[in-house]
């Protein structure tokens, strides 16, 4: 086994091949022919991956699928006694080992506000867990930031190994890819042949290159007490969130959104209890049965959002901010709302206002 390959440019496909074979694989591909942007979708012999650029549909639906089945029931009637009830439940098994290839280090350090709250607090989703430990991560370098990231600024960066099992360097001709994890390890031979040294010397020297780049010139850490000082100032709020359409597709792009909610669909006597994307954003999202609802303007809720990412979060989860600063929601919203601006003007005007 060798901790570094060579993946020639022209065998890509056949090695995508191989794995799916040997693992249920997730790749970055166009989305359509009518369709703009780049989504994760299970790997087939013949598509495609697109690794030069981040994709807009994110591999968070991997983890935590767009709409799931928690677990499947039946009312059982005894019929000897039919006012005599019993429930069979049945849950999925489907957590067979994952890869997905061509994630992008915003992608993946995502996932850790997931495990924080998933795995880590006093309730365990075993869905999710099985999922996250059933999958690996192989992470392209990322090359070409734009105007919307700003991963740099949240404390990461485009060169951030945290969390993937395997690293991928785009060299002439094709890929150097490293193992990170000794879960990558046993793939390594399937992958390619060994990089000859000038194919090694290219990857380290763009490694290099971006671990130095600066990706967002603000610092949006440490916004704890900032956001505090604000949270009453409904003037600035309104001026934040007057322009939100409340569409939702913020939290749908975002790699550290995890809102869901949970409805049952029956048939007879027979249903399914679902799982699925819900948003902050929405304004039934904390409707309440009574009728009351602590959210009911657009207002509280971007208050809401910037404040769960950026102090409600790290407040409670060691100082981690729930932004990976991917730039998703700024390139996503129909109307350019910029987050960071928010988020810095918590921080600039923060002394005036407490």
């Amino acid at each position: 086994m060798s901790a570094k390959v060579f993946i020639a440019q022209e065998n890509l496909g056949t090695v995508l091949d191989g794995l799916s074979r040997k693992i249920r694989l997730w790749v970055p591909a166009s989305a359509g022919e009518d369709k703009h942007g780049v989504e994760f979708v299970p790997y087939r012999p013949g598509l495609a991956p697109v690794l030069d650029r981040q994709s807009t549909i994110l591999p968070k639906k991997v983890m935590l699928p767009q709409v799931e089945k928690l677990f499947s029931y039946e009312y059982l009637k005894n019929p000897e006694d039919p006012s005599k009830v019993r429930v069979k439940l049945e849950e999925p098994e489907d957590f067979e080992p994952t890869l997905v290839f061509g994630a992008h280090p915003c992608d993946v350090k995502g996932f850790f506000v997931f495990d924080r709250v998933f795995t880590q607090g006093p309730f365990v989703d075993g869905y999710y867990k099985k999922r996250r430990e059933n999958t690996l991560f192989a992470t392209v370098v990322c090359q070409e930031a734009d105007s919307a990231c700003f991963c740099s600024s949240v404390g990461s960066g485009p060169a951030d190994q945290a969390g993937s099992d395997f690293w991928i360097m785009p060299v002439e001709g094709g890929y150097v890819v490293e193992a990170l994890t000794d879960r990558a390890l046993p793939f390594m031979d399937a992958l390619g042949t060994a990089p000859t040294e000038a194919q090694e010397t290219a990857a380290k020297e763009l490694h290099e290159q971006v671990a130095r780049q600066q990706v967002g010139n603000l610092d949006l850490q440490d916004s704890v007490e900032s956001f505090k000082t604000r949270f009453e100032q409904t003037a600035y709020w309104q001026a934040m969130a007057g322009q939100c359409l409340s569409c939702g597709i913020c939290t749908y792009v975002c790699p550290t959104c995890y809102c869901f909610t949970i409805s049952d669909e029956m048939k007879g006597l027979k249903g399914e209890r679902l799982r699925s994307w819900d948003s902050c954003m929405f304004c039934t999202y904390t409707a309440e049965a009574s009728g009351h609802n602590p959210r009911p303007t657009k207002l509280e809720r971007y208050r809401n959002r910037v404040g769960h990412k950026f102090s409600y979060f790290p407040e409670k989860y060691d100082g981690m901010i729930a932004c990976c600063g991917c730039g998703r929601c700024i390139r996503s919203c129909p109307v350019s709302i910029d987050i960071r601006k928010v988020v810095q003007e918590l921080k600039e005007n923060a002394c005036v206002c407490a």
